[in-house]
C-alpha cells in the first residue's frame, strides 16, 4: 500500500470541476489523449454493438521541431574542430598543408508523430461509416501538422463517412465556418456525410458538464449517444489525475480575470 490508497481506491477524488479540466491542457494532455481515445471506444462500442465495429487507428505524419507543442528546450549544435595538421615530407620547398575542418550544425529534422482516432465500421462489410477525432496541439497550431490534418478531414469529406471531430483544447484555430462560431471554451463539430457543408456544431464553457453528443452512423440508423462527461471521468479516475495535476501551477493557456477567479474559488471549495 502507498500513502491512503486502498486496493479498491476508494479515496481517489474526482476531478473538481463540472465538467473538462482546465488543467490537462497544459500539464497531461498527451496523455489525456492516448488514454481519453480508448475510453470513447468503450463506450461507443455499447451502444452501436452488434452491427457496427468501434476500431482504434493511428496516423502517423511528420512536423518540424518548431511545430511540436510544448518540446524540450535542446540547444544547437554547433561545434568548430581545431584544424587538422598534416605531416609533410622533408624538403627544402614543401610546406605543411592546412586541413579545412567542417563546422556541424543541426538540421530541422522532421519529428514523426502519432495520433490515435477512432473508426466505426459496418461490420458486415467493414465499410467505414464514421471517423471520430480528439484533435491535438499539432492539428490546431499552423504547420505541416496542421495542414496534413486538414488533408485527411478534407479526404473523408469526399467519401461517404461521417466525421464526429472533439475539440477540447482553447487554444489554437477552430474549424472554420462560414458563419462566426459562438463564444464557447470547447466544442464538438458532427459532419454527416448527406449534409455537407452543414455541420453540427455543441460548444460549453469549462463551466460546463461536458454534453451528451449524437455520433450519426449509416442512414436508416439512430444516432448514437456518445457521454463526454462519462468519458472525461472514467479517463480522470483511471490516470490517477487527482494527483498527477499539480493544481498550483498556473493554467495553461492564461484564462481571463473573471475566469481564473472561478478556477481559484473551485480549489479552495
Amino acid at each position: 500500500m502507498v500513502g491512503n490508497v486502498s486496493q479498491s481506491g476508494e479515496n481517489r477524488m474526482p476531478s473538481p470541476f463540472p465538467g473538462m479540466d482546465p488543467f490537462i491542457e497544459g500539464q497531461r494532455w498527451h496523455d489525456f489523449h492516448t488514454t481519453f481515445i480508448p475510453v470513447l471506444r468503450e463506450l461507443l462500442t455499447l451502444t452501436v454493438r452488434p452491427r457496427y465495429v468501434v476500431d482504434v487507428e493511428q496516423y502517423v505524419y511528420l512536423t518540424r521541431e518548431e511545430e511540436v507543442p510544448d518540446r524540450g528546450i535542446e540547444p544547437d549544435l554547433s561545434d568548430i574542430e581545431d584544424p587538422v595538421e598534416t605531416a609533410a615530407e622533408p624538403g627544402p620547398s614543401v610546406t605543411a598543408a592546412a586541413v579545412l575542418a567542417p563546422a556541424v550544425y543541426t538540421l530541422p529534422f522532421p519529428r514523426r508523430q502519432r495520433q490515435r482516432f477512432l473508426t466505426i465500421r459496418d461490420r458486415e462489410f467493414r465499410r467505414v461509416v464514421t471517423v471520430v477525432e480528439l484533435l491535438s496541439p499539432t492539428n490546431k497550431t499552423p504547420g505541416e501538422g496542421s495542414t496534413e490534418y486538414l488533408v485527411k478531414r478534407t479526404n473523408v469529406f469526399h467519401t461517404s463517412a461521417n466525421l464526429v471531430e472533439i475539440d477540447l483544447l482553447r487554444r489554437g484555430q477552430r474549424m472554420v465556418t462560414r458563419e462566426p462560431l459562438a463564444p464557447a471554451d470547447y466544442y464538438a463539430f458532427i459532419c454527416r456525410a448527406e449534409r455537407l457543408p452543414k455541420v453540427e456544431v455543441y460548444g460549453w464553457t469549462m463551466r460546463d458538464r461536458l454534453p451528451v453528443i449524437p455520433v450519426p452512423l449509416a442512414n436508416g440508423d439512430p444516432d448514437a449517444p456518445l457521454d463526454l462527461q462519462e468519458a472525461f471521468q472514467r479517463t480522470y479516475d483511471r490516470s490517477g489525475y487527482d494527483y498527477a495535476i499539480d493544481y498550483r501551477r498556473a493554467v495553461e493557456p492564461p484564462l481571463n480575470a473573471v475566469t481564473a477567479e472561478w478556477v481559484r474559488s473551485i480549489l479552495g471549495a
